[in-house]
């Protein structure tokens, strides 16, 4: 046998406790054929054998986002704006003029998750009437969280709200003392409104989705994500919103391998929808690229617990019980994986008495399903899922959301919150992710942060443990595996598996904490393909494809903020009177020292500004 790729002089890092560590790996037909030392993959080459010197770069298996919405995500991505890491309210309200005033009529400016108040210097949301300064004509909707949204008066208009329209279901249009719409939008008790108004605005064209899509997944390639359990989501109609996917699929332009779960998207009639796919979808359906994965993470809208700690915790409904029972019973007679979506151990427990009284008729016999999230799950309950043979998938929503965490719950409480050293220590299975596009940021690097560090974006420790890195990457790799029925086949960088794995722009291992949320990756590979390469590597790679429409937020704002970009470091500029306070933010950050440091040094300069 002769390899099609020999990578070498590398510090590999196989998430195979078996063979922990390598310098070397060959690669034939999409497939890890030798794991070892330079000697005994070389021994592979052959005359066409492609040779790839790491020059001692860290080397991970790809990263595998257990929740991700992709294939959403992918289809909008060309129409938002980032502020996903921008240190500054200053500069986001900069790039969101910029973006406006680029915006042809009538598309919108739309920022869509990924950001907090608590990452920006100024440690606030933007006004009101900062949006409508940055943006008087174009409409413009930012997102927050899942808990409310923020709409310029042009956006008001052309989104139809009056002092006559009536709130929605589960929402609160905000008013003035006059009865006027000031432009905030509140979810209560849910975010159906946020769906709602983000779906008014005009999509993109089918070109242009696949466009979108393909920039999507580079940007992930691009933080070295390979993998992705896509987990459906609002207004994700199958098949109709599934086309530009399979058609990418179709002409192998995928670069993340997706599993994908159907999400139901009539309330009182889920079952209809479940019943209805599991006749015309076999389950895993597809190659390893994309295949199917099963049902969920909602199964009927009475059983979703909405995630915002800025509210009380909600009462799931009475009637939750008799309607998730059919849909859960109808699902194991079909042996259909399941995977839910719960929050609060209040409705886990209640949720878990439905499966365990389906279990008692259908018994589930190793059926994997899996709760997402879990963030307040008792041990008592950990146990129950483990009883079940359930797995948790957790996300890092605590890193968005921790602050309004403790301030409703207290710091203590959010020591555990998710209990993720329990769930490993009664042996369930846990995969890692990030819930992206819209609660959190799609950079896995801020959820391994999260995870080591045990803090939030904005800093706020939320305990002083966090998790070994190398589990924290195991959640992140072998872990999700688990949750798409894949284990064994990937997640780890062992002879057999996908040759799917990421270079690091920095030894994950070794470098202070704060440094692992601006890691990269310098060479993706999946199937044994380069996908994304940058750096030394850069003429490995394929060419990028360029942005559509032209006038896209992707083509100036390309993902999330990073340090060392020019275009980024360009753009972090000071709107005060001096300029400069940016420029000793970037110092401070790039040198990993307190901003306090060049205090003195920026005085110099007649700096007055004191954000930082």
């Amino acid at each position: 046998m002769s390899a099609d790729l020999i990578l070498f002089n590398g510090q590999f890092h196989t998430v195979d406790r078996e063979n922990p560590r390598a310098s070397a790996v060959a690669i034939s037909d999409g497939r890890f054929v030798a794991v070892g030392t330079d000697a005994q993959a070389m021994a592979l080459r052959g005359a066409g054998t492609q040779l790839i010197d790491l020059k001692g770069r860290c080397v991970i298996p790809g990263l595998n986002d257990s929740h991700l919405h992709l294939i959403r995500g992918g289809l909008n991505y060309n129409l938002e704006l980032r502020w996903e890491g921008v240190p500054s309210l200053a500069d986001a309200l900069r790039l969101l003029k910029e973006q406006a005033d680029r915006t042809p009529t009538p598309q919108w400016v739309r920022v869509v998750g990924g950001w907090n108040e608590f990452q920006f210097a100024e440690k606030r949301l933007p006004t009101l009437e900062e949006l409508n300064q940055a943006a008087p004509d174009t409409p413009v909707f930012v997102l927050h969280l899942y808990d409310r949204a923020l709409l310029n008066r042009a956006a008001l208009r052309v989104a139809g709200y009056t002092r006559d329209t009536p709130n929605p279901p589960g929402g609160e249009i905000v008013r003035d003392a006059n009865g006027n719409p000031t432009g905030m939008l509140v979810a209560r008790p849910n975010a159906m409104i946020l769906y709602a108004t983000l779906a008014k605005g005009p999509k993109l064209p089918l070109e242009y989705q696949v466009n979108s899509t393909r920039q999507f997944m580079r940007e992930l390639n691009r933080l070295g994500l390979t993998s992705a359990i896509d987990a459906g989501g609002g207004f994700q109609n199958y098949p109709d919103d599934y086309q530009v996917i399979e058609q990418l699929a179709k002409d192998q332009q995928l670069t993340i391998r997706i599993a994908y779960n159907l999400f139901t998207q009539k309330p009182k009639e889920e079952l209809s929808d479940f019943k209805n796919w599991t006749s015309s979808v076999t389950l895993h359906q597809g190659d390893d690229y994309l295949r199917h994965n099963g049902a969920g993470e909602m199964l009927v809208f009475s059983a979703a617990d909405f995630e915002d700690f800025l509210e009380p915790r909600p009462d799931l409904p009475q009637s939750m019980e008799d309607e998730l029972e059919p849909v859960v019973r109808h699902l194991v007679e079909q042996r259909w994986p399941f995977r839910l979506h719960a929050t609060y151990n209040e409705s886990i427990s209640r949720m878990l008495d439905v499966f365990e009284k389906v279990n008692r008729d259908i018994p589930f016999n190793g059926l994997p399903w899996f709760f997402d999230h879990a963030e307040t799950i008792t041990p008592h309950n950990i146990e129950r899922v483990r009883a079940l043979g359930g797995g948790i998938a957790i996300q890092d929503r605590m890193a968005f959301q921790g602050e309004y965490f403790v301030e409703r719950y207290g710091a203590k409480a959010a020591e555990a919150t998710p209990p993720i050293k329990r769930m490993l220590a009664e042996g369930v299975p846990v995969g890692a992710g990030t819930d992206a596009t819209r609660v959190s940021s799609y950079n896995p690097w801020t959820s391994l942060y999260w995870m080591v560090s045990g803090r939030t974006v904005g800093g706020l420790e939320l305990h002083d443990e966090g998790l070994p890195r190398l589990t924290a990457l195991e959640l992140f790799t072998h872990g999700s595996a688990w949750f798409s029925s894949e284990q064994g086949k990937k997640g780890q960088i062992k002879v057999g598996q996908l040759a799917d794995l990421a270079a690091l722009s920095a030894d994950f291992f070794s470098v202070e904490e704060e440094a692992i949320k601006w890691i990269e990756s310098v060479l993706t590979i999946v199937g044994g393909k380069v996908v994304y390469a940058a750096d030394d590597f850069e003429t490995l790679g394929p060419a990028s494809v360029p942005v559509l429409p032209d006038w896209s937020p992707v083509v100036k704002v390309p993902g999330h903020w990073r340090p060392h970009s020019p275009l980024h470091t360009q753009a972090h500029q000071c709107s005060g009177p001096c300029g400069v306070h940016a420029h000793r933010h970037e110092t401070a950050r790039l040198s990993n020292a307190p901003v306090s440091d060049f205090a003195g040094f920026w005085g110099a300069f007649g700096c007055s500004c004191f954000a930082f």
